[in-house]
C-alpha cells in the first residue's frame, strides 16, 4: 500500500510533504467545477494529475470512485452552497456503500483554502481539502487516503492549503485530458490589489507569474492537442510579468506578441484584467496583433469615486474611460464587457447613478451585476452604512434591464454582417451548433447534421440577434 502522509487535518494542521510511493489505483473520476475560467482550467489540471495514476474521468458522480468538488469562493453564501453539495455527496456516499461500493471526497479551490481545518471539522467526512497552490499534491493525497481507507479509516480529512504557486506549475505533468479547438492557459495566479470586498488575495495568494517558455511549450501542446483559440488566464492577467527567454520579465503584450508567433494558434484572448494594469503597450497590441480578438473584459465595478475609493480600487472613474478611450483608438470595433457590483456599504443614490451614467457613456457590449455581500476576513465586511437588501435588489434590476438593453442593441448592429466564429459546441436541438463570435457573442448557427463544422473556424452570416446571442448561417469555413 502507498505510504501515507504525517499530519493530522482535525487540528487544521498542513501536510509534512512527505512523497509517498504512488499506486495505481484503475479508478473513475467527478470533478464538479463551481467558478470562474480559471477553476475550470483547474479542474482539467487535476484529471492531469491524477491521470498518470489510473484515474479516469466519468460524467456523473454516481459512477465514480472519488469525487472532487472545485469551489469558487466569490458568489454569495458560496461556503453554504458547498456544504449542501457536500451533504448531498454524502448521503450518495452511504448509498453507494450499502452496495459494496466506496466513494472518497475531495474538496479544492478556494473555499477550501479560507476554510481549511475548519472544513475538515465541520465536515469530518471528507477525506481531503486542498488549496488551488496544492493540486499538484493530489496523487499523494488520494493515495493517503485510501490507504487510510484500506486501514477503516473513512474522512481521513487530510489538508493541504500551502501557497507556493510556483511550486504547482513545476510540478505539473503535460496535459493529458481531452480538449477542444478553444483551450485556456493559465499564466499568472493570485493578487497583490487587495480590494476591499475581495478574497482573491486571501485564497490565492500573491501575484506570481510563469516563464514565458513554459507558457509557450504548453501553448504548442495545446495546438497540437486541436486548439486553435487560446485564452491565458489570471486573477489579474494583466499584471504578468513572467521571465522571459533573455531573463527580464515580460509583459502581458509581449508574451501575446510571441503567442501570436506559435503557428496554429489563430486566436487569442485574455481574462481577467485590472484597469491599473493596461499599459500602453498592451493597448497597442489589440491593434497590431491580428490573432488577438476584439473583445476586453475589464471590471470597473462602479462608477462613483467614492465607492471605488471605499473598494480600494485604486483609480477613478475618469481613470476608467481614458484607458478605454486609449483601447477605442487602437482598436475601433472593440467590444468592452465590465463586471459592477450594487450596493456596497455606503453607496448612495447618487453614487448609483453614476454607475448608470458611466454604463450609459461606455455601452458595453455586456457586463455582469452583482449585489454585494460580504466575504468573512475581508475589510469591507466591517464597514458601517449597509445598504438594505430591498435597495440592493432594486438597484441591481435597474442594472441589469440597463445592460441587457445595451447588450441587445449591441447584437442587433451585427444582423447582416459575415464574422469568422469557432463553433465549439453542439447546440440544444439536432442540426445546431453554438460558437463564440470574436467579440465574445454567443453564436447559434443551424446546420445539416452531416455536414456541421464542428471544433471548426467557420464565417457565418448574423441573421438574427437577442438580448444574450445572435443566431446566423453558415457562409463559408474559414481558410487555415
Amino acid at each position: 500500500m502507498p505510504v501515507g502522509l504525517t499530519g493530522k487535518s482535525a487540528s487544521g494542521n498542513r501536510f509534512s510533504g512527505l512523497r509517498p510511493r504512488i499506486a495505481v489505483l484503475a479508478k473513475k473520476l467527478f470533478i464538479q467545477t463551481y467558478g470562474c475560467q480559471m477553476n475550470v482550467y483547474d479542474s482539467a489540471r487535476m484529471a492531469d494529475v491524477l491521470a498518470p495514476h489510473g484515474f479516469t474521468t466519468v460524467s456523473k458522480a454516481e459512477d465514480a470512485d472519488a469525487v472532487i468538488i472545485n469551489t469558487c469562493h466569490i458568489r454569495e453564501k458560496a461556503s453554504d452552497k458547498v456544504y449542501s453539495e457536500l451533504g448531498r455527496m454524502r448521503l450518495l456516499r452511504d448509498d453507494l456503500k450499502a452496495s459494496g461500493r466506496d466513494l472518497l471526497l475531495a474538496v479544492g479551490g478556494c473555499v477550501a483554502q479560507a476554510e481549511g481545518g475548519e472544513m475538515a471539522r465541520r465536515a469530518p467526512f471528507v477525506d481531503i481539502v486542498f488549496g488551488p497552490q496544492t493540486y499538484h499534491r493530489l496523487p499523494e493525497l488520494v493515495s493517503s487516503a485510501f490507504a487510510a481507507r484500506a486501514r477503516g479509516v473513512t474522512g481521513a480529512g487530510l489538508v493541504a492549503t500551502d501557497f507556493p504557486a510556483e511550486a504547482k506549475f513545476d510540478s505539473l505533468p503535460d496535459a493529458a485530458t481531452a480538449i477542444g479547438p478553444s483551450a485556456f492557459l493559465s499564466v499568472q495566479e493570485g493578487c497583490d490589489k487587495f480590494c476591499t470586498f475581495c478574497v482573491v488575495p486571501y485564497t490565492r495568494g500573491a501575484e506570481y507569474s510563469r516563464p514565458v517558455n513554459a507558457i509557450l511549450e504548453e501553448a504548442r501542446r495545446l495546438v497540437a492537442r486541436g486548439a486553435i483559440e487560446i485564452t491565458l488566464l489570471g486573477q489579474n492577467v494583466n499584471a504578468f510579468h513572467g521571465d522571459g527567454p533573455d531573463g527580464a520579465p515580460w509583459s502581458l503584450g509581449r508574451l501575446i506578441r510571441a503567442l501570436a508567433e506559435v503557428e496554429g494558434v489563430r486566436r487569442i484572448r485574455y481574462t481577467t484584467s485590472h484597469p491599473r494594469d493596461m499599459d500602453d503597450d498592451l493597448i497597442a497590441v489589440h491593434g497590431e496583433v491580428r490573432a488577438l480578438m476584439p473583445y476586453l473584459h475589464l471590471p470597473v465595478q462602479s462608477g462613483s469615486d467614492a465607492v471605488l475609493e471605499a473598494m480600494n480600487r485604486g483609480y477613478t472613474a475618469d481613470d476608467y474611460l481614458k484607458v478605454l478611450e486609449k483601447l477605442r483608438a487602437a482598436r475601433p470595433d472593440i467590444a468592452l464587457a465590465s463586471d459592477f457590483i450594487v450596493g456596497f456599504p455606503g453607496e448612495s443614490d447618487r453614487d448609483f447613478e453614476a454607475t448608470l451614467d458611466l454604463v450609459r457613456t461606455v455601452g458595453f457590449s455586456q457586463a455582469y451585476a452583482f449585489k454585494y455581500s460580504a466575504r468573512p476576513g475581508t475589510p469591507a465586511a466591517t464597514l458601517a452604512d449597509a445598504i438594505p437588501e430591498e435597495v440592493k435588489n432594486e438597484r441591481l434590476q435597474v442594472l441589469q434591464n440597463l445592460l441587457s438593453d445595451l447588450s441587445l442593441n449591441f447584437n442587433r448592429r451585427s444582423v447582416g454582417a459575415t464574422m469568422p466564429v469557432l463553433l465549439d459546441k453542439r447546440g440544444r436541438h439536432p442540426g445546431q451548433l453554438g460558437g463564440r463570435s470574436p467579440y465574445m457573442q454567443a453564436v447559434h448557427v443551424s446546420v445539416p447534421t452531416d455536414s456541421a463544422p464542428h471544433g471548426a473556424e467557420t464565417l457565418v452570416r448574423i441573421t438574427n440577434a437577442f438580448a444574450h446571442s445572435i443566431e446566423g448561417v453558415v457562409a463559408a469555413e474559414v481558410a487555415a
